[in-house]
């Protein structure tokens, strides 16, 4: 090691230190954010310091703003305005990724997330990013997602389809039950292979397999099933479907299976234990949920 320093500690400004490693040209593999509430002040700098093809881990508590409650203060912080959704905690995810999209177009670069992670505790968003040269080859992944509430439907709209928002439970056409939130990353939250990878490593180094990091374990496989490209954003509530249709809430492990077997995509939330992420229409699942009750 010789008189190499391998760890330094300093308690300037993170943006003044990111900057002056990227006006060296000395570029970072890795830069953790871990700011408090919704600080995205440190994005554009942190993009500037990173290695091409460097990993950006980026953070937010704000529940209350993915919860819709401040759409003000979203927009101001990640450039989305967001209203109360029934999965606001994977739109806290999305509107922390689609912050991220915005800044890196802004300087150049593209992000794709790696993998998202939403603990209750806090509550606390985290994303893993890979950052790179060139501009999002499309803008597929990053618009406007909507609710309806009198329904259940959510669906996503890109930007050429503002002004044409409608919901097909009211015959296309304007309706005040509409809820629209955005603009939100709308792809995959995960890699599948990126976490695959992360998996193979957990055994490799101990952390998983023979009955150890069984908590780790499972939530690495849930996020890869969330992986499927077929599934959209959002996820459903049993409680909701059972609300809709008027019954006791269905067995998680029964509508899944009936979900598979009628020919929709549908995986357990790593965010919410009783809810299923599925393309599946929810009025479709109420019809499931009557079914499965008689």
């Amino acid at each position: 090691m010789g008189g190499e320093r391998r760890w330094v500690v300093t308690h300037f400004d993170a943006n003044r230190l990111m900057a002056e490693f990227y006006l060296q040209r000395d570029f970072f593999d890795l830069i953790d954010i871990d700011s408090f509430g919704s600080d995205s002040s440190f994005l554009r700098s942190a993009f500037n310091a990173l290695k091409l093809g460097g990993l950006l881990y980026v953070t937010s508590t704000d529940g209350y703003s993915s919860g819709g409650h401040r759409p003000d203060h979203s927009l101001a912080s990640y450039g989305a305005y967001v209203r109360p959704m029934p999965y606001s905690n994977e739109v806290g995810l999305r509107m922390l990724i689609g912050g991220a999209v915005r800044d890196a177009n802004v300087l150049g670069y593209h992000v794709s997330p790696l993998f998202s992670y939403y603990s209750y505790h806090g509550p606390v968003f985290r994303v893993m990013l890979r950052v790179n040269r060139g501009k999002l080859p499309n803008i597929k992944h990053y618009g406007f997602i909507s609710y309806c509430t009198l329904c259940g439907n959510s669906e996503a709209f890109s930007w050429d389809e503002l002004g044409q928002i409608t919901c097909p439970c009211n015959n296309q056409k304007v309706s005040g039950s509409l809820i629209v939130s955005g603009p939100l990353w709308t792809g995959p939250l995960h890699n599948a292979a990126y976490i695959k990878e992360m998996l193979n490593l957990t055994e490799q180094w101990g952390w998983a397999g023979n009955g150890r990091g069984t908590d780790l374990e499972k939530l690495l496989e849930q996020m890869v099933d969330e992986s499927d490209p077929q599934l959209p954003f959002g996820y459903i509530k049993l409680d909701e479907v059972a609300h809709r249709a008027k019954v006791n809430s269905p067995p998680l492990r029964t509508m899944m299976g009936t979900f598979h077997k009628e020919g929709y995509v549908a995986s357990r939330s790593h965010i919410t234990s009783n809810a299923i992420k599925t393309n599946c229409p929810m009025t479709e699942c109420v019809r499931i949920a009557k079914e499965l009750q008689q």
